[in-house]
């Protein structure tokens, strides 16, 4: 149920759990003979969240705030909520279970109820990645749901009128990420607030705008993205960048495991650009310039081109027909199997039969990235066999 607004969004003000009651019983949520219990939720700077009770159900409600709980003074416009809540519903539409069940929207108050999803059952993909859970299966499951949503809204007039929404995306990614940062960094300024332009002016599909690990929910049937409050209809590839740019600072936020996340860092792209089904070679000239474009591309063509990983790891020498497609084949075999129980010598038999067919760069690249990825596999008497063989590549 969605209650309408006219004009903009209320001020915020602090909620009491009579408003908040009532706000229940306008939406059918709070029967009048039934009490409820509101606990606020920490953890975000944008927005007020309350888990709400009302006997065994369980909800979450959330607020736009019109100024962050930051210490520098940063405003957004509350509209942001609306946009939230649209952009979850679409998502949901599109990849069924791949964000929480919507039950009311107030936008007259500039809020919305959704399912409260428990912790213990939801981690966030963030806390999981803190506690060495670096699971390459999660980043194929989250790239999946991400080009799925891009592709089924690139090109559609009805939600780019629905996304109208680019001065509060500028206002909340483009202006505090980039031009921001052109203010401190003057010699820095010209390229960032190009770079800010070029995004903001490309129309290309719905985009999240928050896509960090700590806004992916890992479920029993697996992620599901929260806080899109920065939805807009745009560039994709800032969704992409984004997410990916998340695994590669956690390298620095946990060292010892940098091989890890970089391996994530592969399947996630690989995953993604695996999805697209849209044109984006005009939408990152725009954004990253013609050089970068001209990479990325010839990266999706090698991986359209690449032979069946699925038939390399069940025995078949199928050899790359290039080197920039070899490339796309190793990235692929180590993202998709290093890790797998039994998969070591079958990787090592693939990187030799690699050599034999004059492909001696990739076959130790292979060996190389497995035990980078998977360390234990130094260990198994496939490696040893190999290295013993290889001794000068090892130096």
């Amino acid at each position: 149920m969605a209650i309408g607004m006219s004009g903009a969004m209320a001020q915020a003000h602090p909620l009491t759990e009579q408003e908040i009651g009532a706000v229940f019983g306008r939406l059918g949520l709070l029967a009048p003979s039934e009490r409820l219990a509101c606990e606020p939720l920490g953890g975000g700077i944008s927005s007020d969240i309350w888990r709400v009770a009302i006997g065994a159900r369980q909800y979450c409600l959330k607020r736009a705030l019109p100024q962050l709980k930051v210490a520098q003074r940063w405003e957004a416009p509350v509209e942001r909520n609306d946009a939230e809540w649209k952009w979850l519903a679409a998502a949901d539409k599109i990849w069924p279970g791949s964000a929480p069940r919507l039950l009311g929207q107030d936008r007259q108050a500039g809020l919305f109820v959704m399912e409260y999803l428990d912790p213990d059952l939801y981690p966030d993909w963030k806390s999981l990645l803190r506690d060495g859970m670096i699971d390459a299966e999660i980043a194929v499951a989250v790239a999946e749901r991400l080009a799925a949503i891009h592709a089924a809204t690139a090109g559609r007039p009805e939600f780019a009128a629905a996304f109208d929404t680019g001065a509060c995306f500028y206002a909340i990614r483009l202006e505090p990420y980039l031009i921001a940062t052109g203010r401190v960094h003057a010699d820095l300024a010209p390229r960032l607030e190009a770079l800010a332009r070029s995004t903001l002016a490309s129309k290309c599909c719905l985009v999240h705008g928050d896509v960090s690990p700590k806004n992916i929910l890992v479920g029993p049937h697996g992620p599901l993205f929260i806080d899109a409050e920065c939805a807009w209809y745009g560039e994709p590839a800032f969704d992409l960048a984004f997410c990916l740019n998340h695994l590669l600072l956690k390298c620095l936020w946990r060292p010892a495991a940098a091989p890890d996340f970089l391996t994530a860092f592969d399947t996630l792209a690989e995953a993604y650009l695996a999805g697209v089904k849209w044109e984006m070679r005009a939408a990152i000239e725009g954004c990253v310039g013609v050089g970068p474009a001209t990479e990325f591309d010839l990266f999706r063509k090698s991986l359209n081109a690449r032979p069946s990983l699925e038939k390399i790891i069940a025995g078949a020498d199928l050899i790359p027909a290039d080197p920039a497609t070899g490339y796309a084949v190793v990235t692929g075999l180590v993202a998709r199997y290093a890790r797998e129980k039994g998969r070591v010598p079958r990787l090592i038999e693939y990187s030799e039969h690699l050599g034999k067919n004059g492909l001696r760069e990739l076959e130790v690249l292979l060996v190389r990235d497995l035990v980078r990825a998977n360390p234990s596999a130094a260990q198994h008497p496939a490696f040893r066999a190999w290295a013993a063989h290889n001794v000068e590549a090892l130096g």
